[in-house]
């Protein structure tokens, strides 16, 4: 009885018989520590992305380039300033790839045809469901602390000390809704994020195995799938990406809704504004889904020798 096939597995037409689906338990735990991992390599980057949106330029701005927001922010707080709210993303990460990873093998597992094959189209939807249940369940809430964490730092007067600080300082002052803040704008962004990627990681995959569906995956080629199903996810939503940072800083009080948000950027900064922090998101977007899906693929492979699964 042949092992379940991952992802990389899946996304290739069927040999003989249907294939095994893939058991959700792996895909969830493959999902979690490829997201942990990823996390502690690119944050910085996410760092940097995230003050570059922040600093609107009605305020003026005060950060003139990638390089000087990270030469400023090592200036005032040392390397570990770049760091500042890994916490909350760290501890959001795990269960946000694994609910991801989770709920797409579920889907997709519902998916494929009679000869176990996931087509593109059909791993879009796919990717949708996947991206709108980590929205709703994990990215908001953790993107909402993130967000305030980083915006509070760049203010004169920083109020949070640490991340239980931060939180109960958040609800106590704004209640649960306070960490719900952008859902419309995250659902959108997860909900697309994953569509793309997933439905270019696949497309890349049914082309690369042909009909070998024995064909093994070299990680190095998984990886350069993973960083082209990054880079087509930056540029499809960093405006929805910017939208949602901007209703999750501490200044989203000035926007009535998600529409008034994209609004108020379009007329005040003008619509290069829904593209500010694409440079660092492309470069860690590409790397972070790189590393994810490398991670992801290898654990459940060492899953597969040692959890055996009907």
């Amino acid at each position: 009885m042949s092992a379940p096939r991952t992802l990389a597995a899946a996304a290739a037409p069927g040999g003989s018989g249907r294939a095994k689906l893939t058991h959700p338990g792996k895909a969830i735990l493959a999902g979690g520590i490829a997201g942990g991992i990823e996390i502690c390599i690119t944050f910085p980057t996410e760092y940097v992305k995230t003050q570059l949106q922040l600093d609107e330029k009605a305020n003026p701005p005060r950060y003139r380039s990638i390089g000087h927001c990270v030469k400023l922010t090592v200036q005032d707080h040392g390397v570990r300033g770049l760091y500042r709210g890994l916490s909350s993303l760290l501890y959001g990460s795990i269960p946000k790839s694994a609910v991801r990873f989770g709920v797409f093998e579920v889907l997709s597992n519902y998916a494929k045809d009679s000869s176990g094959k996931l087509d593109s189209k059909r791993s879009l939807i796919c990717g949708l469901g996947a991206g709108v249940a980590e929205a709703v369940a994990i990215v908001c809430p953790m993107e909402t602390i993130k967000v305030k964490f980083i915006h509070d730092q760049s203010s004169l007067n920083p109020k949070y000390r640490g991340f239980f600080h931060g939180v109960r300082e958040i609800v106590r002052e704004q209640g649960l809704r306070g960490t719900y803040q952008g859902l419309t704008a995250t659902v959108l962004k997860q909900g697309s994020n994953q569509a793309i990627r997933f439905f270019v990681m696949t497309s890349f995959r049914n082309w690369y195995l042909g009909d070998n569906t024995h064909r093994e995956m070299n990680p190095l080629i998984t990886a350069a799938f993973g960083a082209v199903a990054g880079a087509a996810s930056v540029f499809g939503n960093t405006p929805l990406d910017v939208i949602k940072t901007r209703m999750q800083g501490l200044e989203a009080h000035k926007y009535k809704s998600t529409l008034d948000c994209a609004y108020q950027i379009l007329k005040n900064e003008g619509p290069l504004a829904f593209y500010k922090g694409t440079v660092p998101r492309l470069g860690r977007v590409c790397l972070d889904v790189a590393i994810v899906f490398v991670i992801y693929e290898e654990v459940v492979k060492v899953l597969n020798r040692v959890w055996k699964t009907a």
